[in-house]
């Protein structure tokens, strides 16, 4: 079923220039839209695609306006906007309230009745399943856990006991909430297991990306604050704390002990080390290794970008031939300004 422009306006709080009578029922690209869907421009470099676009309407900002050849939603925040009227156009299936004749579900568990439990799925004992709460074909929400009000967790999705996820967090297929942290201690060359008495707490609209785990604490718990967006395959140690709304994408790595702070981003394939302390607002680009604590805001990088692979070894060559480079101008320096003749310990 359509909506009309003239709605989406008014509820999104957009500038219409259009027929408020049109109707959009569906979202796609510039270059695919027909006369029933709604597109949207947020980088400038898809500016030369408003002329030929066949959309209903499209989201841009007031700079785009004037190139746009159909009805035009103006707003401030075209992405964000976009974002709010897709989840209007395009919300999740409903599913019916009540338990899967195939889930199992232990005898003190506790599921409210506006709940959905699917097939296969294990409830366990002491579990709290929330209002309108989601569980997907074959999850587990073991001994203790709790779950808030519209939660959804897709499919396959594993919260470990005593884990507490908050109200409308989205949980995506394969991800494991809880898992043993990576805790031995060493004795005589051997590995003594050290019990992961912790568990982790997920705020209030969260998402947590497919096969994206969370280790819960060593004795603390791992908290993931309010608003924080994890991308696929990422890795949260024991005892991380990710600071509300931040946003953290594919493959980042997180060591245990680790703070970061509120609003940060985190470019994919971060590797961050542990015992460390990332403050507010830092962005952190990708492929960035960070071995040491970011105090301050700021755009943090590191790697180098790709090459190719004969510039690359000469690069690689060059860098190995800098500590013996240094060495001979220091020599060279103490001999023109008749430095000391020790040599200086640059560690």
């Amino acid at each position: 079923m359509g909506v009309s422009l003239g709605e989406l306006a008014v509820r999104f709080g957009c500038e219409l220039r259009g027929d408020p009578e049109t109707q959009v029922d569906r979202v796609d690209t510039l270059a695919n839209a027909d006369s029933r869907s709604l597109a949207f421009v947020a980088n400038p470099r898809y500016r030369q695609q408003l002329a030929s676009t066949k959309a209903g309407a499209v989201v841009l900002d007031a700079a785009s306006a004037a190139d746009c050849a159909t009805a035009a939603l103006v707003c401030g925040n075209p992405h964000a906007t976009y974002a709010r009227i897709a989840a209007v156009l395009h919300p999740p299936p409903p599913a019916p309230a009540g338990v899967h004749s195939t889930a199992v579900i232990a005898a003190g568990a506790r599921i409210d009745p506006s709940a959905h439990v699917g097939a296969l799925s294990v409830i366990g004992e002491g579990a709290v399943v929330g209002p309108r709460v989601f569980v997907g074909p074959q999850c587990l929400v073991d001994e203790g856990a709790m779950l808030a009000e519209d939660v959804r967790l897709t499919a396959r999705v594993t919260i470990c006991r005593r884990v507490q996820v908050g109200a409308r967090t989205i949980v995506q297929p394969g991800a494991v909430i809880g898992g043993d942290g990576f805790g031995f201690a060493p004795e005589g060359g051997r590995w003594i297991k050290v019990p992961q008495t912790g568990t982790v707490r997920v705020g209030p609209d969260v998402e947590i990306g497919a096969n994206t785990t969370i280790d819960r604490g060593a004795i603390e718990d791992t908290v993931i604050e309010e608003g924080v967006k994890l991308d696929n395959l990422i890795m949260i140690a024991h005892n991380v704390r990710v600071g509300a709304h931040s946003a953290l994408a594919a493959c980042v790595g997180v060591s245990g002990s680790t703070t970061i702070g509120r609003r940060c981003m985190i470019g994919g394939q971060v590797g961050i080390g542990g015992h460390l302390a990332i403050g507010d607002d830092v962005i952190i680009t990708g492929c960035t290794m960070v071995s040491h604590s970011i105090p301050r805001p700021g755009v943090y990088s590191g790697g180098i970008p790709l090459e190719e692979a004969h510039v690359w070894r000469r690069l690689v060559a060059r860098f190995k031939r800098i500590d013996s480079l240094a060495t001979r101008l220091k020599a060279l320096e103490r001999h023109t300004l008749g430095g000391p003749d020790q040599e200086e310990d640059d560690d």
